[in-house]
């Protein structure tokens, strides 16, 4: 029985990063430009042993506006935009692939959005074939892409299973038609049964569905609903995230009304609920908003302290070097991030004049290399041995990262975190603050240099 206490969260709730990446994505700069990627790119191919490549392709288009939504999408209905897009994504992929080694192989491949199967059926089959005839393939790649079930036909999910998509991950958000109709999107539950009818009979090997708590209307017993209906469905993995009302950085969070939305209190029962729910019902708690049944990869990860993370969440494939495609798309190599134009015009121009659609990047500093170690195995393993890590980076830790250790003391008092000899160990309570531990180790944000706006934590 996974049991949450949450009388010591209301004082952790502020603004932190889900760090995705160390550093976080405000600290890109201009400077960094796509001679930089190129030279990254150049040196990543020399040398044993090199890396599996991980592509991510950006879809950004959508049908309709969900009013929640913060990914960076395209609202359109125009067809012909939609092909143009898909021949620049193309173009994109020449001149990427004609930089890598022609011998590396794929181990993952994500479509993102969005929405993906905003693309038809035939597109799908399009984009797909010239991916899988530009890059070489592991016989056991993972291969995920999100899907929208309105607007959606088994043909699209034939398609993508036809060209090797494995791996499918729906929003669901909640079933409730009031907080549907909120928020503008109506999803009836008959229809999203439908779809996983159709993922399943048509073989894929994992479904992942997302939730999200902290919409307008919601209330413990509403959504206690709809989670009960999630763990009848059973899919392999259960995302559950915190609704961030950030009408200030997007603009159409604003056609939500703040009065609607529930109070802090109700969001933090949602939660103990949600968790305690799904935990009893035997998935195990990955970590931050992520679940999965025992036998998942995920899970399978978790237990071999073999997890990482990266733009796409909690992953599988530790060191394998990420080349994302499409507007707004970020990169990720050993050494360096890189982020794509946000505008078609801008990334259009780019690869019309065979540049590399770079609008900002990021190349780490030693200290950077050392803080993404220490985040990200905290943001993983809930451990981190300190002895190991000064040996690894020839530091010693406790003086490395003394303003970070002393800002444990409230914490450690609070019974979210232990240091039991060399180890910091993460509790079972603060592994639902797991970002605010990690925040006292993120060197921006001690040296007072992160401007960025985030999510809360709790």
């Amino acid at each position: 029985m996974y049991k949450v206490d949450l009388s010591k969260f209301k004082k952790y709730d502020r603004p932190g990063p889900r760090y995705t990446s160390y550093p976080t994505a405000p600290h890109f700069t201009e400077e960094f430009t796509a001679d930089n990627y190129m030279d990254e790119i150049t040196r990543s191919n020399y040398g044993e042993h090199l890396p599996d490549l991980s592509l991510y392709y950006h879809l950004p288009f959508c049908d309709t506006l969900c009013y929640f939504c913060g990914c960076n999408m395209v609202i359109t209905r125009n067809r012909s935009r939609v092909a143009e897009y898909v021949d620049y994504v193309k173009k994109e992929i020449d001149l990427l692939r004609s930089y890598i080694l022609p011998d590396r192989k794929v181990a993952q491949l994500h479509w993102g959005g969005g929405t993906p199967t905003h693309l038809s059926p035939d597109e799908i089959n399009d984009l797909a074939s010239y991916i899988r005839t530009s890059f070489l393939f592991h016989e056991n790649s993972e291969n995920s892409c999100e899907i929208d079930p309105r607007g959606l036909t088994r043909e699209h999910l034939e398609a993508l299973r036809n060209n090797g998509f494995n791996r499918i991950s729906m929003g669901v958000q909640d079933f409730n038609e009031k907080v549907q109709k909120a928020v503008n999107r109506i999803q009836p539950e008959d229809m999203t049964r439908q779809t996983i009818d159709w993922i399943r009979e048509l073989g894929y090997s994992s479904i992942n569905l997302d939730l999200i708590y902290g919409l307008p209307f919601q209330t413990l017993e509403s959504f206690e609903s709809t989670v009960d209906k999630i763990i009848e469905i059973s899919p392999d993995r259960i995302a559950v995230f915190n609704y961030a009302h950030v009408p200030w950085m997007k603009k159409h969070m604003a056609l939500i009304r703040e009065e609607d939305l529930p109070k802090p209190e109700v969001k933090l029962a949602i939660l103990k609920m949600t968790i305690e729910k799904l935990t009893d019902n035997g998935y195990d708690f990955i970590g931050m908003d992520h679940f999965a049944k025992p036998d998942d990869e995920l899970s399978v990860a978790l237990r071999e302290k073999k997890l990482y993370r990266n733009f796409q969440g909690y992953s599988t494939n530790a060191g394998a070097d990420l080349y994302a495609m499409g507007i707004t798309a970020i990169s990720q190599l050993q050494n360096i991030y890189t982020q794509n134009y946000k505008t078609e015009k801008e990334y259009y121009k780019a690869l019309d004049e065979e540049r590399l659609p770079v609008t900002k990047g990021y190349k780490m500093t030693e200290d950077d290399h050392i803080r993404r170690h220490v985040i990200m195995r905290l943001m993983c393993d809930f451990e981190l041995d300190m002895d190991k890590t000064g040996k690894l980076y020839s530091i010693n830790f406790r003086e490395y990262f003394k303003n970070g250790l002393a800002g444990l003391t409230e914490m450690i008092e609070d019974e979210l975190v232990a240091i039991d000899g060399e180890k910091i160990i993460v509790s079972e309570p603060g592994k639902l603050l797991i970002r605010n531990i990690a925040m006292n180790f993120d060197g921006y944000i001690e040296a007072k240099k992160d401007s960025g706006k985030y999510s809360r934590t709790v």
